[in-house]
């Protein structure tokens, strides 16, 4: 018999979201676009007289007869109808109708190629009304000034709301496991608070269910699920997808996870920031409840209310350190910008590299020379780490919280150096910065042994099974640092470019060889010139005969046309590549002319035409203060029309499209930002983007070549300015160029 290799990752394959089954307190049936009645669940002939196999490829007025028992029919008709036009049920759920003297909610949903009637009671286990308190239990949650209070009351004021046994606020860790950070209980539940649960007891295909459904039952989990009833197509039935549904069945590990706690029924609420999955407010209670649909919509609503004020408290919470990151990042690059040793300019001053992250150690190694600040390991160490850097990083920046995982001698100072973040300044001649943080020692709780059990059936068959204690059982962690922020990466990487610009200037001032490179530059661009210029008449000779074979012979076959369209369009893909190529290596060719340009009119007529050329709808273009430029008008024009057309392509998927031009003068330089509402860039491809023929992988669907950037680049440097980016992935994107100022 073959082994079967079992890891933690086999939690992840569970297909839940096509369970093939729905909880037993309500009944579903789907129908196709035509309103025939394609899945049905088994236990439909509990509620209503009917079986389910009977009712499969029936039109829905037969459900509609058995729900009407004989009155005018049509109403689940009607609102599919209404919802398929506005493309949304929430108006209409839940509807109510009458199932044996009892009321019942359905509730309507698409999935696919199917609508969704999910039918449920309409009486709930919680006596509140919701619909009087929601204002009031709202106040209080969000009368805590601290985000702690904030959750401590949001558990106090939705256990008042629902009544389950025990709510938690449950949060998910950057490593997908997650932490109760709030609870309230009954007095004699034992305390789940502060305890650890590993990220396979939510696997990830769970945790992306609760981004799309903010809320959760589970009624009773002693009730046998039902399963669902399908039309076969060419032999089989195909499961259905239930990703949307409320009465979805629970996967059976959930299932034996939850009585292995002792609980009979759960109810979650999903927490979002930044529309990722932060937490849930988890409930649960120990013998079996069912809150019905508004009830849920209530709580999925305070879930939303306490979503944005966590966003708003943790983004404040974060903001102070932020800004002076920000002050000092300012503080280096202005005493950058001054000349002078770069080596003491960044380290000597009472503002140095430490001051821009929370890093307690950093070294510079530049020149042939190793300058340490703060607690860094000894110079053996430091110098074997530092030439495994250079042989290891592949990009301009490397960052790890666990250094001694990926670099064994680093457990020898782990005290000091567990977290590393470091940016090459040149990789050819070896210089670099780099950041540590130190160990961050600590036990973690976990409720029972996070490594789950491994069962093996009579059959041999070896399985994954739901731990059975939750005892706490202690791990200490060793040879972590607190992870590196967002806002951390971004300073260095800002850092690194003026190190490299102020490198750069010194370099051009100072190095023999500057006049050989020049020359060899000069001589590459005009090679590539006459090349890109040699191949448009041959280019034009192939599209030519082309079109005249198209035009001429009308007795082609059509995949004859079809290729020959394809030869013509690959011709102007081609001529174009080549255009952009051209205007590449003309830059370099061209002289600058110096004039004062009138930043106003420019912008202006720049947006007219790209109004006009890219005819995108909505679009809301800002033009602030336009202070002017000095520079050659041909090329400075160049430039602001390919980051302007560029911040418009990018956003045009937003809803709006914004876009503003900017400009502010200080005391050296000319500034001005050109920001969008984009797609954004990815902060590791900051430094790649102004590369010839580079694209981020997440522009496939827009038209391009990967020149423009590259253009940009080089005018900029061939007007000894700058230029520098800010953005966020789906966020939207800065560019900033800074010209000198005529003086």
């Amino acid at each position: 018999m073959t082994d079967y290799q079992v890891d933690l990752t086999n939690c992840d394959r569970e297909p839940i979201h096509i369970p093939g089954k729905v909880q037993a307190h309500g009944f579903l049936v789907a129908v196709d676009n035509q309103f025939v009645i394609s899945y049905v669940s088994e236990n439909i002939h509990a509620f209503l007289p009917a079986q389910a196999a009977d009712l499969l490829g029936q039109k829905v007025t037969t459900l509609e007869n058995l729900l009407l028992q004989g009155e005018e029919t049509g109403f689940i008709s009607q609102l599919l109808l209404l919802g398929r036009h506005t493309k949304s049920f929430e108006t209409i759920n839940p509807y109510k109708v009458v199932i044996n003297g009892a009321d019942y909610n359905l509730i309507l949903s698409q999935t696919g190629p199917y609508f969704l009637l999910e039918f449920e009671p309409d009486s709930t286990a919680t006596e509140v009304d919701i619909h009087k308190t929601i204002g009031r239990s709202v106040s209080e949650m969000l009368a805590g000034k601290q985000l702690k209070q904030l959750l401590d009351n949001a558990a106090q004021q939705v256990k008042q709301l629902i009544g389950y046994d025990r709510i938690m606020i449950y949060k998910f860790l950057d490593d997908g496991h997650g932490e109760v950070i709030a609870e309230v209980k009954e007095d004699h539940l034992d305390p789940f608070f502060g305890l650890h649960y590993p990220a396979t007891d939510i696997p990830k295909q769970a945790r992306d269910l609760y981004k799309k459904n903010l809320t959760r039952i589970i009624t009773d989990v002693n009730a046998e699920s039902s399963p669902i009833l399908g039309l076969a197509a060419h032999g089989e039935v195909k499961p259905l997808d239930l990703t949307c549904s409320a009465l979805r069945a629970v996967s059976p590990i959930h299932i034996q996870y939850l009585k292995n706690m002792g609980v009979a029924s759960s109810f979650s609420i999903s927490l979002m920031y930044r529309d990722e999955l932060w937490g849930l407010i988890a409930c649960h209670n120990y013998s079996p409840r069912f809150i019905n649909y508004k009830a849920r919509e209530a709580s999925k609503l305070i879930g939303q209310i306490i979503s944005s004020a966590l966003e708003y408290k943790q983004d404040e919470a974060n903001s102070q350190k932020n800004d002076q990151f920000k002050a000092a990042y300012n503080v280096l690059s202005d005493t950058l910008r001054k000349g002078g040793d770069i080596a003491e300019a960044i380290t000597q001053h009472e503002t140095n590299i430490l001051s821009i992250t929370d890093a307690t150690g950093a070294v510079l190694v530049y020149e042939d020379k190793i300058t340490t600040l703060g607690q860094t390991p000894d110079k053996d160490d430091l110098e074997a780490l530092i030439n495994w850097l250079k042989k290891n990083m592949e990009d301009r920046i490397y960052y790890t919280h666990q250094l001694p995982e990926v670099y064994q001698p680093a457990k020898g100072f782990s005290g000091m150096a567990s977290g590393i973040l470091a940016c090459t300044l040149s990789k050819e001649m070896g210089e670099l910065i780099a950041w540590f943080k130190p160990e961050q020692l600590s036990t973690v709780n976990w409720a029972g042994n996070p490594n789950k059990p491994v069962e093996v059936d009579e059959h041999g068959v070896v399985t994954l099974s739901p731990r059975r204690s939750f005892d706490v059982w202690q791990e200490t962690v060793r040879n972590s640092s607190e992870r590196w922020t967002r806002e951390e990466i971004a300073n260095v990487l800002k850092l690194r470019d003026e190190v490299v610009f102020a490198i750069n200037r010194q370099a051009n001032e100072i190095r023999v060889l500057n006049e050989k490179l020049k020359q060899a530059y000069e001589e590459l661009d005009t090679f590539s010139f006459t090349i890109s210029h040699d191949l448009r008449t041959p280019l034009s000779t192939i599209k030519n005969y082309s079109e005249l074979l198209l035009e001429a012979n009308q007795s082609l076959d059509d995949d004859a046309r079809r290729i020959l369209g394809k030869v013509i369009a690959g011709a102007d893909k081609l001529n174009f590549l080549i255009k952009e190529v051209l205007n590449y290596s003309r830059v370099g060719r061209i002289d600058l002319d110096y004039t004062e340009i009138d930043m106003k009119a420019l912008v202006q007529e720049i947006k007219n035409d790209l109004v006009v050329a890219l005819n995108i709808n909505n679009l809301q273009f800002e033009i602030g203060e336009t202070p002017a430029l000095y520079g050659d008008q041909t090329m400075v024009t160049q430039v602001f029309a390919n980051l302007l057309n560029n911040a418009i392509k990018y956003s045009a998927k937003s809803n709006p499209p914004k876009v503003r031009v900017d400009g502010k003068e200080t005391s050296s330089e000319v500034i001005y930002s050109i920001s969008d509402n984009g797609i954004g860039i990815d902060l590791n491809y900051y430094n790649r983007i102004f590369d010839l023929f580079k694209r981020m992988d997440n522009v496939r669907g827009y038209e391009g070549t990967g020149v423009g950037l590259a253009i940009v680049k080089r005018i900029i440097e061939k007007h000894n300015a700058r230029i520098w980016v800010e953005s966020e992935l789906g966020a939207g994107t800065v560019f900033y160029v800074a010209f000198k100022r005529n003086v």
